[in-house]
């Protein structure tokens, strides 16, 4: 059963080796939240899980039944030690504050959370998306746009609709955008360009604007140079109407079709 959890939960090792060099100053003798949980849950585990939790092309679910049985010290303790050669490696430079946000975080999207009623017409909704909007030139939604920043496909699956409406009306006030766009030379002269997913000592692993994932070591890079992803745009209360905005609020959280 432990080994079954463990390779549920298995996240990347790159990923956490990272988020250990950003957080764990933080995670020392602070206090667990669900906010510094779902932070550093959706800048490092939702690539593979999904901002819901419920899996993907690259990890599986972790807010099934089986899951959800576990205790909280279980899945801790889990998170802490790892399981050698199982593909779920130790993290206990977390900290024990870190680790119980996460653990916190992750039973929020276990539970069913009360869905807010959603105004807008999504059909309508999706043409401001992939048109006057230009959400899709970073974002992508079912498949389609550009993997500059966070794939949407799966948010409205985890937020409500006033958060994504904050999201656009105020991205000034997000600050969980840990991710910056690169572009790497190898040895050979081959050329990567996209945003960095995953990083540690040894290598790097790029995302290109069409979703492909290269992994490069470092050894076989001879520059890489480096960029913030672009900034969202912070105008949408201008360039949208309020109709506008409730339409595309509700494409992005999934409403059905009026």
């Amino acid at each position: 059963m432990r080994v079954w959890i463990a390779a549920v939960l298995a996240l990347s090792v790159g990923a956490f080796r990272d988020l250990v060099a950003q957080e764990t100053s933080a995670a020392q003798g602070s206090p667990a939240s669900d906010t510094s949980g779902q932070q550093t849950f959706r800048t490092r585990c939702a690539a593979c899980h999904g901002l819901d939790g419920r899996g993907g092309e690259h990890a599986p679910s972790i807010v099934q039944d089986k899951v959800k049985s576990v205790s909280d010290e279980d899945l801790a303790g889990i998170i802490r030690d790892g399981i050698p050669g199982k593909g779920m490696p130790e993290f206990s430079s977390l900290g024990r504050n870190r680790i119980k946000a996460v653990v916190a975080y992750l039973r929020t999207l276990q539970g069913a959370a009360p869905t807010e009623v959603v105004s807008g017409d999504p059909t309508r909704g999706r043409a401001l998306f992939f048109g006057k909007a230009g959400c899709a030139a970073c974002h992508v939604m079912e498949g389609t746009g550009n993997f500059i920043a966070e794939d949407l496909s799966d948010f409205g699956r985890a937020h409500q609709p006033s958060e994504i409406r904050n999201v656009i009306l105020k991205p000034d006030k997000l600050s969980d955008l840990a991710f910056e766009q690169a572009t790497l030379t190898t040895r050979s002269g081959r050329e990567f360009s996209g945003v960095i997913r995953n990083e540690d000592n040894f290598s790097i692993q790029i995302q290109d604007a069409g979703g492909q994932f290269y992994l490069i070591e470092k050894s076989d890079a001879v520059r890489i140079r480096r960029a913030p992803l672009p900034a969202m745009p912070s105008d949408y209360s201008k360039r949208l109407t309020p109709q506008e905005v409730d339409d595309l609020v509700s494409y992005i959280a999934k409403a059905p079709p009026k």
